[in-house]
């Protein structure tokens, strides 16, 4: 019981990482440009995802581009307008490595990424930093927990709550901006304000996602906190919020 409870803890740490690295570095930093993060804060961030996640920063930013270029038309990698919510939901991974097979895709929407050193070495390898992170795993909890906490935590992160993302947040909830998404507060809790998809279409620049009194944004304390030692820098936020 113990051992299980140590892994399921691991799993949920290990899922919140991830969630606040993709977030703040690939989400609002990378992709958008709504954040400008000092140089050791973007590899930490880059390290986490490598290591949680495997996901490749350039391919994620343009994949969720090309999502905002063609929001819920003809062009948008995952819409459940246009695909059914149940396929977005169940299968967001799937589109997203469907969309990867373009080959057109990287130069057209990431072009500004250009890899680095890092990235060569470390980073655009990303079944190795899975293979390192499912290791860390194993060698602190013994293999077998290990590989219950890394399957627990594919599970919630790339079936639940990154698919709720691009599924459920543009299907059910409500919106204040008139924009094909919806918020969904409880999802936003779960995913460092991912779930207040509205306010982010609406405002996709801003490095705060909540806009009314009630919405919390989860990874804003964390950034207010970067921002006052000066290891990030704010495009623009939107003054009225809370």
């Amino acid at each position: 019981m113990r051992s299980f409870l140590f892994a399921l803890l691991a799993s949920t740490v290990v899922t919140q990482i991830a969630v606040f690295a993709t977030t703040i570095y690939l989400h609002r930093a990378a992709t958008h440009r709504s954040l400008v993060l000092h140089p050791s804060v973007a590899w930490f961030f880059r390290l986490s995802i490598w290591m949680t996640t495997g996901i490749v920063p350039r391919e994620w930013v343009a994949v969720h581009r090309k999502h905002h270029k063609y929001t819920d038309k003809e062009g948008d990698p995952h819409s459940p307008v246009l695909e059914g919510f149940w396929k977005v939901q169940l299968g967001n991974v799937f589109y997203y490595l469907r969309e990867l097979k373009d080959p057109t895709l990287v130069p057209t929407y990431a072009r500004d990424l250009r890899p680095d050193m890092w990235d060569k070495v470390l980073f655009n390898h990303g079944s190795l930093g899975l293979a390192v992170g499912i290791a860390a795993l194993s060698l602190s909890l013994g293999l077998w927990w290990g590989l219950f906490a890394a399957a627990l935590h594919t599970v919630m992160y790339v079936f639940v709550l990154s698919a709720s993302i691009n599924g459920l947040c543009h299907f059910a909830g409500y919106k204040n901006f008139a924009n094909t998404a919806t918020n969904l507060k409880i999802v936003a809790w779960l995913t460092g304000g991912e779930g207040l998809h509205n306010n982010h279409h609406g405002f996709p620049r801003s490095p705060k996602f909540s806009f009314n009194r009630g919405e919390i944004d989860p990874a804003w304390p964390l950034i207010k906190l970067m921002i006052a030692l000066r290891l990030a820098r704010p495009y623009k936020t939107i003054d009225q919020s809370v």
